[in-house]
């Protein structure tokens, strides 16, 4: 019933959407006097202000068809290597016959697609070759493929680590540290030869119990019949996806905006100001951002239920209780993956101490297979995009991949991804 009545909403402001459209056209109008008035701009500011915030955003190009290396541009294509039901993995190739750390960059299902990690990809391209984990919306996945759990997850990484090989660096962003550390533990239990060579947790909950947040405070109090009853819906018979059981991404992303609504208020109330002033450059990194932020995905059923219970509510990971599939997943066994954990001091997703939890459970490694970074004044944002992300994590993580990649040595310190900024911007 949630995800109809959403539905319903929807449909029930379309026609305000085509009203704010109409609008907007005819107050731009350049044959008409009044779009070169106050009032003229400032309908048009309400009016695009409007639209966007009743519209349903769809999943984002991923706009990386270029990248610097050694100053020079070279051309990205993008592959898919691996296709299953819920998951393709991709390959950012890029024309050089270079021989960069390969890295897998495993994507969070929480919410947003893959391609909220665009700055990540944008930064370790000049250095990595990037694969990354491009997971499918459920409602676009035909009940007749199956369901898809946490285990499903955690062998999906299995799977990709097996086809990319043993010289392989793997990334979680956030959600996925949990199931980065299950999948690399049973690789080192069986003593499978594609253990990956470094694994880096970035803002992952790991153990949630060493700080908790509002996000882990309402997991622990709540019991998981209440999940199941209050926030799953069956996908309406218009998609793909109908009848599937969901966590519908209209939900999660309401639950992150309320976390911090009077910035997201002030951030539309802003885009609107910059619109009547005519500020074309600031009303363009509100539009980039927030069509990205918006444009969320479903998440199975099967898949939220067990990661709320896993993660949150009994902390499997962190008490020694973890299986997958039946299988026990020992961290301890873990002897050749170095480990580097990334937080950020404003992380209110998942405080610092949360991914740090990973350092002792990895009882196997020794010291110098494991560092630590605590990056001051950023956010759960912060750690994978933006600024701080590429001039002061990027480096810490460029050079621990590359201490611990077989017969390479350290580039010189050097921010590319600015100079491919510059170059492509002149």
């Amino acid at each position: 019933m949630l995800y109809t009545l959403y539905e319903w909403n929807r449909a029930a402001m379309l026609p305000v959407r085509m009203l704010a459209g109409a609008a907007n056209i005819a107050f731009q109008n350049p044959f008409a006097p009044v779009s070169y008035t106050q009032f003229g701009r400032s309908v048009v500011a309400a009016s695009e202000v409007l639209e966007r915030v009743t519209r349903r955003f769809e999943k984002p190009e991923w706009g990386l068809d270029v990248t610097l290396i050694g100053g020079e541009p070279v051309p990205v294509t993008i592959e898919t290597v691996d296709q299953t039901p819920f998951c393709n993995l991709l390959h950012f190739s890029r024309d050089t016959d270079r021989n960069d750390p390969k890295v897998l960059l495993v994507a969070p299902i929480s919410g947003h697609h893959a391609t909220l990690l665009r700055g990540t990809v944008e930064a370790l391209l000049p250095h990595h070759d990037v694969y990354v984990t491009d997971w499918i919306d459920a409602r676009q996945v035909p009940l007749a493929n199956g369901a898809f759990d946490l285990d499903d997850y955690v062998h999906y990484l299995i799977r990709f680590l097996k086809l990319l090989g043993a010289d392989t660096h793997v990334i979680a962003v956030c959600q996925p540290a949990v199931p980065v550390m299950a999948a690399v533990s049973l690789l080192a239990s069986a003593g499978d030869a594609v253990q990956p060579r470094t694994m880096t947790l970035m803002g992952g909950p790991i153990d949630t119990r060493r700080a908790p947040t509002a996000v882990t405070r309402l997991a622990e109090t709540r019991p998981i019949e209440w999940f199941e009853h209050s926030v799953i819906s069956p996908v309406p018979m218009m998609y793909p996806g109908a009848l599937r059981n969901v966590y519908p991404g209209f939900v999660q992303l309401t639950g992150f905006m309320q976390m911090n609504l009077d910035r997201h208020v002030g951030a539309h109330v802003k885009l609107f100001q910059h619109l009547v002033r005519g500020d074309d450059e600031s009303a363009d990194a509100h539009r980039k951002f927030y069509d990205e932020y918006l444009s969320v995905m479903d998440l199975t059923a099967e898949f939220y239920l067990q990661t709320v219970e896993t993660v949150f509510q009994r902390h499997d990971l962190p008490n020694g209780t973890m299986k997958v599939r039946g299988v026990p997943v020992v961290p301890g066994d873990v002897q050749r993956t170095a480990l580097l954990t990334i937080e950020g001091e404003l992380d209110d997703i998942s405080a610092p101490g949360q991914t740090l939890a990973a350092h002792d459970l990895l009882t196997g490694l020794p010291a110098e297979k494991k560092k630590a970074h605590l990056q001051l004044g950023v956010g759960h944002y912060g750690i994978f995009n933006g600024r701080r992300w590429r001039e002061s994590i990027l480096p810490v993580v460029r050079s621990w991949i590359r201490q611990h990649d077989a017969g390479r040595t350290e580039v010189p310190p050097q921010d590319l991804v600015t100079k491919t900024a510059e170059k492509l911007a002149a």
